[in-house]
C-alpha cells in the first residue's frame, strides 16, 4: 500500500471510507472534518492507496503536548492485510520526529475489535476519564 498525504480530489473516496467503516456519526460530518483537518497540518490527513484505490486512511494530530490518532481507517474489504498497522506505523514514526512523547486515540467502548488491535500495538488503557464539550451545538453542524 502506498502511503500519501491526501488530496482534494480523494474527498468522496474518503468520505465513502469512513462511511463503510462505521466512523461518522451525525454530529461529526465528515467534510467539515476534512476541512478542519486541511487548516492545520495537512499533511497529516494521510491515505492508503492499492491498485490505484483509497483503502485507507489516517488523521494525525499533535499539539505539542499530546499525539492524537483519529480517522484510522480500512476498507472492509481489505482487512488482513497488514494496512492498519502500517498507517499507525507512519503515524507514530510522523509523531515520534514532531518531537511527540505520547500518543493518544479514543475508540467507541462497544468497538471491541478495534481495542484488541491497539493493544495489540502496545496501546493500553489510561487510568483517565475521557471528557468533552461541543462548542458548535449538533444542530449547525
Amino acid at each position: 500500500m502506498k502511503i500519501r498525504p491526501y488530496h482534494i480530489d480523494d474527498r468522496d473516496s474518503l468520505v465513502r471510507l469512513w462511511n463503510d467503516c462505521g466512523l461518522t456519526v451525525p454530529r461529526n460530518h465528515p467534510d467539515r472534518d476534512i476541512e478542519r483537518k486541511l487548516r492545520v497540518n495537512p499533511e497529516w490527513l494521510v491515505v492508503g492507496i492499492e491498485g490505484g484505490t483509497l483503502v485507507a486512511s489516517v488523521v494525525i494530530g499533535y499539539e505539542g503536548h499530546r499525539g492524537w490518532i483519529n480517522y484510522l481507517a480500512v476498507d472492509p474489504t481489505q482487512r488482513g492485510k497488514g494496512f492498519a498497522e502500517q498507517l499507525m506505523s507512519f503515524a507514530e514514526e510522523s509523531l515520534s520526529e514532531a518531537g511527540c512523547p505520547k500518543i493518544n486515540l479514543q475508540i467507541r467502548s462497544s468497538n471491541k475489535g478495534v481495542r484488541l488491535f491497539y493493544e495489540k500495538l502496545g496501546y493500553a488503557i489510561d487510568p483517565v476519564i475521557s471528557m468533552g464539550k461541543r462548542l458548535v451545538p449538533d444542530s449547525s453542524l
